[in-house]
């Protein structure tokens, strides 16, 4: 298939017949340059701030296996060894400084899930408040919040359980803001052509925050405690939040910065419209979430496809292509290389979707984006509340899974992993091939429930 021909003596009707629903009857204006760009700025420092508070969101699965003490844990599992054993002890000394907690199964669970209770909460109010009062100060103190609240974890973990889940409630409540008000503000930033570059761009740190930091908290834990986690994600969100306020605007009108070229294409566009392993498969979806996001503007822009052409295809590969390779990875046995396999194609497929769904809410009515994207985020969150419950009861001999299980793309799913230390592999009996004593390994034994938020 071939790009249309442009056709220069066209006549003026023919030039506003754009096959894109959204920019009928507009006269196109000239792009402005892409590089160094406001527009482009804002993203990538976007792009950063949602690294950051996936990194914030996550760390603490890491943590908990340093955290907890190993012997509480490994009295809770009760599964047989089935599957041969393809961990190696770990040789190098490690850092036995961080402190220990008797904190059962059940707890851990607790303390995981308790972020989702909170995050629930401000998703709409959210929602509400960046129509308000503007996306850039609810994004920033709702990453500052979560920063703040991540550096008192280590207290909070000494007064008990029950201070640690308040406390990981608290960051629920501040992170939640942060998805309506990025949407907010770039309803109002981002031209209707290149929407899904930009927003593909600011969300897809969120996945290489979770790539970045789930080694890094590893590493970190294993030759520091598990305490630097959180000062050191913690610092990096404070500084972020200072840069976020001294260089960001909430509108192209605003910005100080701003050339008058890229103001008018931004103002001009918008104004006839109604307001390691672990790692791998968020590398993959990180990776596809950007060239998705390419690919569907140039769809649009380039081979007058209609939007919502555009977004329904997108997202159909986005969830029924994620559906596919997941549910195959159930039927693989031991084979651990295809298993890393199918669920990295799994999450790769879901980035699909931040170029599908996840931009409706700015497709139709970007005035009111933030509010949208608040409400369907509510519903969104609560597989997270329920997860654990249902996951406990399917598997009821189990206290902890070793599923090194990759985190789903925003706007699908997120693991929370409860983690503890020197379990043994939960995997069919078919498998089975050694006795208990020989395949007891220090291994990261995680249990994994899911939620379907951004």
């Amino acid at each position: 298939m071939k790009p249309p021909a442009r056709d220069a003596a066209r006549t003026a009707g023919e030039e506003g017949a754009d096959s894109t629903p959204l920019l009928q009857g507009v006269r196109r204006v000239e792009a402005a340059p892409a590089c160094c760009s406001a527009r482009y700025n804002l993203a990538v420092l976007a792009f950063f701030g949602f690294f950051i508070l996936y990194a914030l969101r996550v760390n603490l699965s890491v943590a908990l296996v340093d955290m907890v003490d190993s012997n509480v844990t490994a009295a809770d599992n009760r599964t047989s060894q089935p599957c041969v054993g393809h961990s190696t002890p770990l040789t190098a000394l490690r850092d036995p400084s961080g402190k220990r907690y008797q904190w059962d199964a059940e707890t851990q669970g607790w303390i995981l899930g308790a972020f989702f209770y909170g995050y629930i909460i401000t998703q709409i109010p959210g929602g509400y408040l960046a129509s308000r009062v503007g996306g850039k100060l609810l994004l920033g103190l709702g990453v500052l919040s979560t920063a703040v609240f991540t550096l008192f974890t280590p207290v909070a973990a000494d007064a008990g359980a029950g201070v640690l889940i308040a406390l990981r409630a608290l960051e629920g409540l501040g992170e939640g803001v942060t998805f309506p008000a990025m949407h907010a503000m770039w309803s109002s930033w981002a031209p209707p052509l290149e929407r899904s570059k930009l927003l593909s761009i600011s969300y897809a740190g969120a996945q290489l925050g979770t790539v970045i930091s789930l080694p890094l908290s590893g590493v970190i834990c294993f030759y520091m405690n598990w305490t630097y986690i959180f000062y050191l994600f913690g610092i990096i969100g404070i500084i972020w939040f200072i840069l976020w306020i001294w260089l960001v605007s909430d509108t192209p009108e605003t910005h100080k910065t701003i050339s008058p070229c890229e103001k008018e294409y931004i103002l001009s566009s918008l104004r006839n419209q109604n307001g390691v392993l672990s790692a791998l498969p968020y590398f993959g979806c990180w990776l596809c979430m950007i060239l998705s996001g390419q690919a569907a503007d140039n769809l649009r822009a380039k081979w007058n496809f209609s939007t919502i052409c555009v977004r329904r295809v997108f997202s159909l590969i986005g969830m029924v292509g994620t559906a596919v390779f997941l549910v195959a990875a159930g039927f693989i046995g031991c084979d651990y290389s295809l298993a890393v396999a199918f669920l990295t194609v799994s999450t790769t497929l879901g980035g699909f979707c931040s170029s599908g769904f996840s931009i409706s809410h700015l497709d139709i009515a970007p005035s009111y984006a933030g509010i949208l994207l608040g409400i369907t985020n509510t519903f969104a969150t609560i597989p997270g509340m329920v997860g654990p419950v249902i996951a406990k009861s399917l598997t009821p001999d189990a206290g902890s899974l070793p599923l090194h299980a990759p985190l789903p793309p925003p706007g699908r799913g997120h693991f929370d992993c409860q983690s503890g230390a020197r379990q043994r592999s939960h995997l069919p009996s078919a498998c089975a091939s050694r006795s208990r004593e020989e395949s007891t390994v220090p291994t990261q034994a995680r249990t994994c429930t899911t939620d379907c938020a951004l």
